[in-house]
């Protein structure tokens, strides 16, 4: 603990990281506090009656997750950054198979310039559909009670706020990148993530008959988090040879360096699309209130923590890890690049054998972290099977821990930098963080 506090101390005798950190907690009072202004023309008294009714479950408060609330408060941040998450993966997508982002993408920085260019306009694009689609369901939903006050141009003056609000939030996320601490884009969904635990843990304690079983709970938490912490720092480490050249009176090369494969190249991303997936029949069902099966269907794919849920959840889980992987990760590329830099793999020739050698690698490593990110995936079924409350058993796993795990490690990592850049010691003097291995 005395080490612990410590580096405490250092980062604040650090003046820039000092004003870094400052700089990124007060853009997330401006981000918090636009969760709670409300959309004008909607009563937000009305609003909240509706919610407590419904409870929010489903995809709106999946959603309402990666906001902070603002969705079904109707808040002017009620999109959030989703929009850009969702246009960002859109462009990614698309640089797998669109030869004219491939071509951005080997441009080095000019190319990533246009790439954040195109994914700004993309997101504008994306914002104007979904508030369309939001400020109708607010206007003319299917809640029986009337939550817009005034309904004149009611859709235009609320498409035109919520893209400004997400253009907003998009300009915070980068603003935190580039002056303050951290990755802007992710901090801000944390954020928002981190405001629904406060309330799930009290809840949590006000529900146990038993503190011992509360501790329990508590305990088992920790253990789940330090396990999503070792997997996500995990690595199988190739090792590349660099063949001897010399330039001048100088010689380059001649060392051995590693290429790392991490066990969960793929991230948070393939329960996000699993899950989203997930809610799909439960949605449309609702369009459909006099159709048995329908009603049956989204019943079924309501129950989280259902058998026949989590069985389906686990597949879709397991098969989005190698789908993401197989577009995120390019083998070919990697070799292309050794070969061009007089790297080698000792035992492996150069181009195609060294890119099929990678491809077997990463096929391997990625069994065991498909398998773990799909038990993480379902780990709040079995935390709701054994007692534990719906909003307190969404952090025992699934996509809310696993962004809390690594982008907190990932902004850890920038701060041990700036710690160990001006001679400090980090936060775990003897730890295994990749950014202090490197």
């Amino acid at each position: 603990m005395a080490g612990l506090a410590e580096s405490f101390r250092n980062i604040w005798k650090v003046e820039e990281l000092r004003k870094r950190i400052l700089y990124t907690l007060g853009l997330f009072v401006i981000y918090r506090i636009g969760a709670y202004v409300t959309l004008p023309g909607v009563d937000a008294q009305v609003l909240s009656e509706v919610n407590a009714q419904s409870g929010g479950a489903g995809l709106f408060g999946f959603l309402d997750m990666f906001v902070g609330g603002a969705f079904l408060q109707a808040g002017i941040f009620a999109l959030g950054i989703m929009p850009y998450i969702t246009a960002a993966i859109i462009i990614q997508l698309m640089g797998a198979v669109v030869p004219y982002f491939q071509k951005l993408k080997r441009e080095g920085e000019e190319g990533r310039r246009k790439m954040t260019q195109i994914t700004r306009y993309l997101t504008v694009a994306i914002t104007s559909l979904q508030s369309i689609g939001y400020a109708i369901n607010l206007q003319y939903g299917a809640t029986g009670t009337a939550i817009v006050i005034g309904p004149t141009w009611f859709v235009v003056t609320t498409v035109i706020v919520l893209t400004s609000g997400t253009v907003f939030v998009m300009w915070l996320g980068e603003r935190i990148s580039e002056d303050g601490i951290g990755n802007g884009i992710s901090l801000l969904i944390t954020i928002g993530i981190i405001a629904f635990l406060p309330n799930a843990v009290i809840n949590e304690f006000n529900l146990s008959n038993n503190f011992f079983i509360f501790l329990l709970e508590i305990g088992m938490w920790t253990l789940i988090t330090g396990g999503i912490v070792l997997v996500s720092q995990g690595i199988r480490r190739i090792p590349v040879q660099y063949a001897k050249r010399v330039v001048g009176r100088k010689v380059y090369g001649g060392t051995t360096q590693y290429l790392p494969i991490r066990v969960n190249a793929a991230g948070v991303m393939p329960i996000i699309f699993a899950q989203s997936i997930m809610f799909i029949p439960s949605t449309v069902a609702a369009f459909f209130p006099d159709s048995p099966f329908m009603q049956n269907l989204g019943s079924w794919f309501s129950d989280i923590s259902g058998v026949g849920y989590s069985v389906v959840f686990f597949l879709m889980t397991f098969f989005f890890t190698y789908f993401y992987t197989a577009i995120t990760v390019n083998p070919k590329e990697m070799a292309d690049t050794m070969k061009r830099q007089g790297g080698f793999i000792p035992g492996i020739r150069p181009g195609k054998q060294t890119s099929e050698f990678i491809d077997n690698i990463l096929t391997r490593v990625t069994l065991p972290g498909s398998i773990f990110l799909g038990f993480v995936a379902i780990l709040p079924a079995f935390a709701m099977q054994a007692g534990v409350s719906q909003g307190f058993a969404m952090f025992f796993g699934g996509t809310s821990l696993l962004i809390l795990v690594q982008v907190t490690l990932d902004t850890l990592q920038q701060i041990e930098s700036h710690l160990l850049m001006r001679h400090y010691d980090g936060f775990m003097k003897s730890g295994k963080m990749r950014g202090r291995r490197g």
